[in-house]
């Protein structure tokens, strides 16, 4: 039993030596993604703590908290080589992909004097005091108003002056990505125009739910 008990200390010295050791690749880390002394240091803690409960385990039927299993060094290795590489595990990915997401949503104008009102009222949330905000003079105008107000994100066009039509989303994948410098201000298709070599990965459909519809929808989950 002696024997047992010396190779339990040193199981648990190692158990200890490797926590310190993680503990010190951490902080020297301080924070980075991936690091190869901080995986090495969980590495051998976890295979020094599966040790120990292995033997403490054999020796006295206890077991630790620990629920850890041994990890093959030398698969370890092989897998962190991967994280960040590419495929032939050069560092350097092969593929040089560039995906585009393009949206439309079509919008019904229910009232035009209450958009270009909503639209103008965001415009003087926008301007100085002292400035003069200008009229909006186009539903086409405001509908810009508003997003300008919002960042450019659809959800500022959530206004109950604008119901929603049909739209869809969809996802390309592009050869080069988009050059703003190759299109006119005033081309509102060119940068939206498929090219050779792009590829439509799938399309998402878009159907508003109206008054109707939550009618319908009642006491179904989705």
């Amino acid at each position: 039993m002696s024997d047992q008990n010396a190779e339990l200390d040193a199981a648990l010295e190692s158990v200890i030596e490797a926590a310190r050791a993680h503990l010190v690749a951490v902080k020297a880390a301080a924070g980075r993604i991936d690091d190869d002394d901080v995986w090495q240091a969980y590495v051998h803690l976890n295979n020094a703590s599966y040790a120990y409960d292995e033997k403490l385990l054999d020796a006295f039927g206890e077991v630790t908290p620990w629920d850890v299993e041994s990890i093959d060094p030398d698969e370890a290795d092989h897998r962190f080589g991967l994280v960040g590489a590419g495929a032939d595990g050069s560092g350097e990915d092969p593929y040089d992909q560039v995906i585009s997401v393009r949206q439309r949503r079509d919008y019904r104008v229910p009232s035009v004097d209450a958009l270009l009102k909503v639209a103008e009222t965001a415009r003087r949330g926008s301007v100085p005091e002292d400035e003069d905000a200008g009229p909006i003079e186009s539903v086409g105008e405001a509908v810009l108003e508003l997003l300008q107000a919002g960042d450019g994100s659809l959800a500022s066009l959530d206004v109950p002056e604008l119901e929603p039509l049909d739209g869809l989303l969809t996802v390309t994948e592009v050869t080069a990505p988009l050059d703003l410098e190759a299109f006119d201000d005033a081309d509102g298709s060119g940068p939206f125009a498929p090219v050779d070599g792009d590829q439509l990965v799938g399309r998402l459909d878009e159907h508003p739910f109206l008054p109707d519809d939550e009618d319908d929808h009642a006491g179904h989950n989705h």
